[in-house]
């Protein structure tokens, strides 16, 4: 969980939807939530309305409802009580039509909720930061950075706009973009999954979408309390990753990466070294990046619009006009170079990484290692170097059976296996 959320354990945020318990208000197909309970009986052969409101997220009241809809059209049949609650299980015509119903789709799970509700409720959790430079500080305390960078990055978290970072490789445009995150104090509600013309989209991804310990009777339990999320995705980004996946075996459509970042952060990593070449992901994105708006299409060739309310961050080490042209560029409305790092901000991240690793270090090193990049590197010191040199000191030092020590001698063995230089560069 987020160090710096402050949970509010009794104030419910506006937007968040409330326990729908009616069939009318859940916004979906009665269709839609029927096969739903009719594929988990024929999956797990019984069931009762508490097993039903655990894996199904829809309120008993609601369950109630259905429950007497099957009773009475001879779908079901109660074999007993379980305490104050129903066991039941399918009769031979709701095994029939169960059996349909799952082959059309496997999807068992969290009701899903409407694309209309989705649209509203993500639009409604629009970030709104209020950000100084001692604030961004705070946020960064675990990097070094000088006020000049903090200073250009302000004004494009607190705007919200997409961000395009550059400059030399190694200088930490990763790091600072995936720490974006931190800026945020408050919570959001992602939903499980969303419907589409009767078509389910599994949208909430445990991997991405970090559950927070708060609960509130009163939301809508389909939708899961989380921090705001962020995606990293590098040379591995595809066409396909930005549009709808449809799972043959289970007949149920996984959300592309840009509808899971929603109300987050999404890096694009290494922009330029894709497999997905530039000019076409910028193509597929300068609608979305001008509007905040998205266009999917399901496999029956339904095109329907999904928000696009998230903060786009392109890192690369290349020259953001070999990338793009004008019109794209004008929708990035912020660049934030990240040049080499200085003499003193470099020795301040050598001290840092010493510290953190608890490693026992001669004096001068410091000044030593610097000396020794720019002699390899013709004065160009990355921010990078430091922690590299550490882990190679370090794998040398366990190669050889002794404790891990910086020292002049270990700089010497790790810059020569580092560097791809047989001899340092001369100015």
């Amino acid at each position: 969980m987020n160090a710096a959320y402050a949970a509010p354990n009794t104030i419910r945020q506006e937007c968040w939807p409330l326990v729908p318990d009616r069939l009318e208000d859940l916004g979906v197909p009665r269709s839609v939530v029927a096969d739903l309970v009719l594929r988990y009986l024929w999956l797990h052969g019984s069931g009762t309305l508490a097993l039903l409101n655990e894996t199904l997220k829809l309120s008993f009241p609601l369950l109630e409802t259905l429950f007497h809809q099957f009773r009475n059209q001879q779908l079901l049949e109660v074999k007993g009580m379980t305490g104050n609650d129903y066991s039941f299980s399918l009769t031979a015509s709701g095994r029939a039509q169960a059996a349909g119903r799952n082959d059309v789709c496997q999807y068992v799970g969290p009701a899903p909720v409407s694309i209309q509700q989705y649209q509203k409720v993500v639009k409604a959790q629009a970030a709104h930061v209020r950000l100084s430079r001692e604030s961004l500080r705070q946020a960064f305390d675990d990097l070094v950075l000088p006020d000049g960078l903090l200073d250009q990055l302000g004004p494009a978290l607190i705007g919200q706009q997409s961000l395009f970072l550059y400059g030399g490789t190694g200088n930490g445009k990763t790091s600072i973009a995936e720490r974006i995150l931190r800026i945020y104090h408050d919570a959001i509600v992602v939903p499980y999954a969303v419907e589409v013309d009767g078509h389910i989209i599994c949208l909430f991804d445990p991997v991405v979408h970090k559950q927070l310990p708060l609960h509130d009777d009163l939301l809508d339990p389909r939708w899961a309390v989380c921090e705001r999320p962020c995606i990293t995705v590098g040379g591995e980004l595809s066409a396909p990753m930005l549009e709808l996946r449809l799972d043959e075996s289970t007949k149920v459509f996984i959300a592309p990466c840009q509808m899971k970042a929603n109300n987050g952060i999404l890096v694009i990593d290494d922009f330029g070294r894709q497999m997905l070449a530039p000019r076409d992901l910028l193509n597929r994105w300068i609608v979305p990046l001008d509007r905040r708006v998205d266009y999917l299409t399901l496999s029956s060739g339904m095109k329907f619009q999904v928000p696009f309310e998230m903060m786009v961050v392109f890192s690369t080490n290349l020259d953001p006009h070999d990338l793009a042209d004008e019109a794209f560029l004008r929708r990035i409305q912020t660049k934030v170079m990240v040049d080499n790092v200085t003499a003193e901000v470099f020795e301040e991240i050598f001290r840092r990484v010493m510290q953190a690793q608890q490693v026992p270090t001669e004096p001068g090193c410091a000044e030593y290692l610097r000396g020794r990049c720019e002699e390899y590197v013709v004065k160009v010191l990355r921010a990078c170097y430091p922690m590299d040199v550490y882990r190679l000191v370090k794998a040398i030092s366990e190669y050889e059976g002794r404790p891990v020590r910086m020292t002049h001698a270990n700089i010497d063995r790790a810059v020569a296996l580092y560097f791809a230089a047989p001899q340092p560069k001369v100015a």
